[in-house]
């Protein structure tokens, strides 16, 4: 089940002018679930997306970055389920621009106008027959108020769909941001989730855009990890319609600050969301460290933590063998690290100082923070200035029986 998370109620997902979204069950890979998404974004919105490092990226991915590089503008994404069209070579780059061809020609635009993406199984070809039957439906589906079933029609090993809506008013003018994302396992975004799609109806140019879809990344989905792995399609698009009444580059600059401010609220709710629906999580664990020398030389300890089986496997059974993690900060890469620098906290309670246990510290106290459902653990490196904070979750039985029976 997943950790203090439910569905999002339809009625708090706010419409997104200049962007209607439809869907359809396609069968791409199982029948009668929405499996395809389509959204008719109006002319003139400004569009800008990061995509997996994965260097064995999907073909939708490639792309997406193509047509981004063209200049041409966005009106239309397409998204499937069931099927990632990655592994698949130029068979695979012919699907993805067939489907941008077909979506093109039922929406009145230009190939490169039409951005795809894909989640699913690697390494099998993706059935263009049945995607490109499906479009008429999704088409006929359009409507601004869709944005629940859009959440639903992306997920794959989710057990609940994910989607964000925040409004914001600055000098008596109102814009509203909302977002989808799917993703539950193979996560450990290199730039985002494996997908998620952020709109907003004010006016924001295309350099601003670009700067605040890299930030809003690394806000929220950059700092996220369930299982260690980089997807093949991982990807994150920011849309700006400009239909709204706000235009952030007006007020001062306070338009602008208000704006990026909901958009990176959107983003990191949406990305813990994925933490917390982490395939057999039963643990929401926020891993900060502290006072460290540099951001790099943060993540590297926060993620060295998050990363770590042993350490995920002991939150699951809820065991203090909390000598893991300082084992897992020993490694992090730090060469000169003093281990009599670091203070470990496990929630409130002070674990370890001075390179060994804390006097006060007692097991029975580290194993009550261990049983709750949701768990801060705290390195204090000692080193400099900088803090930083990944989001996790631990590592179950039923971690593995879903990845193994993934394809069936």
């Amino acid at each position: 089940m997943p950790v203090n998370l439910s569905a999002p109620d339809p009625a708090a997902l706010k419409a997104v002018a200049g962007i209607e979204l439809g869907t359809a069950k396609a069968g791409i890979r199982k029948p009668g679930r929405r499996d395809l998404l389509i959204a008719r974004i109006a002319p003139g919105a400004t569009a800008a997306g990061v995509f997996t490092r994965n260097r064995f990226c999907a073909a939708p991915v490639q792309v997406c970055r193509d047509h981004l590089a063209t200049g041409a503008g966005v009106r239309a994404f397409v998204v499937n389920t069931g099927n990632a069209n990655a592994g698949t070579g130029e068979q695979g780059l012919a699907a993805a621009r067939e489907t941008c061809e077909a979506v093109a020609g039922l929406m009145g635009c230009t190939t490169n106008q039409v951005l795809p993406f894909s989640t699913g199984v690697i390494l099998e070809q993706l059935p263009i027959d049945r995607l490109v039957a499906g479009l008429p439906h999704a088409i006929a589906d359009l409507d601004s108020d869709h944005w629940a079933q859009a959440a639903e029609s992306i997920m794959t090993t989710d057990t609940l769909p994910k989607a964000v809506s925040r409004s914001v008013t600055v000098n008596g003018r109102a814009a509203v941001v909302t977002g989808i994302a799917k993703g539950a396992g193979m996560i450990r975004p290199n730039m985002a989730t494996m997908l998620g799609f952020i709109a907003t109806d004010a006016l924001v140019p295309q350099e601003l855009l670009e700067q605040w879809v890299r930030e809003a990344a690394d806000a929220s989905f950059n700092r996220i990890t369930i299982d260690g792995d980089t997807s093949t399609n991982d990807s994150l698009l920011l849309v700006a319609t400009g239909a709204g009444a706000l235009d952030a580059d007006g007020a001062g600059g306070q338009a602008a600050a208000a704006l990026k401010a909901a958009i990176i609220e959107v983003a990191l709710e949406l990305a813990q969301a994925i933490v917390r629906d982490g395939e057999g999580a039963t643990k929401f664990i926020s891993v900060v460290v502290e006072r460290a020398g540099s951001p790099a030389e943060a993540s590297a300890v926060a993620y060295a933590i998050a990363h770590s089986p042993l350490v995920k496997t002991a939150f699951f059974a809820s065991d203090p063998n909390l000598g893991r993690i300082l084992a897992a900060v020993g490694y992090a890469g730090i060469d000169d690290l003093d281990q009599t620098d670091i203070d470990l906290y496990l929630g409130d309670v002070h674990v370890a100082t001075r390179g060994g246990r804390h006097p006060d510290y007692r097991e029975e106290d580290g194993q009550r923070v261990m049983k709750q459902a949701e768990i801060t653990i705290r390195v204090v490196l000692n080193r400099g200035e900088m803090t930083t904070t990944v989001w996790t979750c631990d590592l179950s039985h039923d971690y593995v029986s879903i990845n193994a029976d993934y394809r069936s």
